[in-house]
């Protein structure tokens, strides 16, 4: 009989570890830009900041991240690639796919010269989306 509650113990530590280590980060875009490349394969110019309000979920337990955008836009985490961290920056990117089954990386950078201030890229090969994010 103690060894079954025991057992039933340690199963509920164990998920309730698994719970904690998994979690929803929420954030809320202030504006984006994009940058495209040209016909010559050379990268123009960034966009004019356009000022827009969308949530933002980086789910690590379901291993995605969501734009609620007019049309939402879901990237399946398919690599969590390690930290980095330099003078300026602060990095957190993944590989993904998108609801289109295109691979592409987001990465949500803290700008640290910056008053801290985040970013996400969503970077394809011919152009890149930037929203600047707050957390929630």
């Amino acid at each position: 009989m103690n060894f079954i509650r025991t057992a039933i113990l340690l199963l509920f530590l164990l998920f309730g570890l698994q719970d904690a280590q998994s979690q929803s980060y929420h954030f809320k875009t202030s504006g984006f830009s994009v940058l495209e490349k040209n016909q010559k394969g050379k990268w123009g110019e960034w966009s004019n900041l356009d000022l827009v309000n969308l949530s933002v979920v980086l789910d690590t337990n379901k291993h995605r991240i969501v734009v609620y955008s007019q049309e939402i836009q879901l990237f399946s985490i398919l690599d969590y690639i390690e930290r980095e961290e330099n003078e300026t920056d602060i990095t957190y990117s993944f590989m993904c796919k998108d609801n289109d089954g295109r691979e592409c990386k987001l990465s949500i950078i803290t700008r640290k010269k910056q008053d801290y201030r985040k970013q996400l890229y969503i970077n394809y090969d011919d152009h890149i989306i930037v929203y600047n994010i707050f957390s929630v």
